[in-house]
């Protein structure tokens, strides 16, 4: 510790800098941050189409309503021939929290136009 203190004040003494920004420079590396280990998406494209769909069935509701919402419609939209999902992103798609949800759909909700109609100003008296 004594010797980075040392190193420290000989640096400050030849750079002006101030006290901090030298702990700063030197403390910072040149190297590359190492790269995140690549795990592979748990919701895939499937699951993102399959939601989407589910989504609009449900005019479009956000996560936190559609989530107990889904294991009701799931089975009926699978009933009358409106979707056929495999097992696994049928579990993927159950599994996912609202929030997850609201994630996923947020592509598609910022490029949907909304169905309501624009509000109106309020007359004034």
């Amino acid at each position: 510790m004594a010797d980075k203190g040392r190193i420290l004040d000989e640096f400050i003494a030849l750079t002006g800098y101030h006290r901090k920004h030298a702990i700063r420079v030197l403390g910072s590396s040149t190297a590359k941050p190492a790269l995140r280990s690549s795990r592979s998406r748990l919701y895939d494209e499937a699951v993102r189409e399959a939601l989407v769909l589910l989504w609009e069935a449900s005019d479009r509701i956000c996560g936190k309503r559609l989530k107990p919402l889904l294991p009701i419609l799931l089975p009926a939209l699978e009933k009358h021939g409106h979707m056929y999902l495999d097992g696994g992103v049928r579990e993927r798609l159950l599994a996912a929290s609202a929030a997850t949800i609201d994630r996923l759909l947020a592509s598609r909700r910022a490029t949907a136009q909304s169905r309501r109609k624009p509000r109106l100003p309020r007359p004034t008296y």
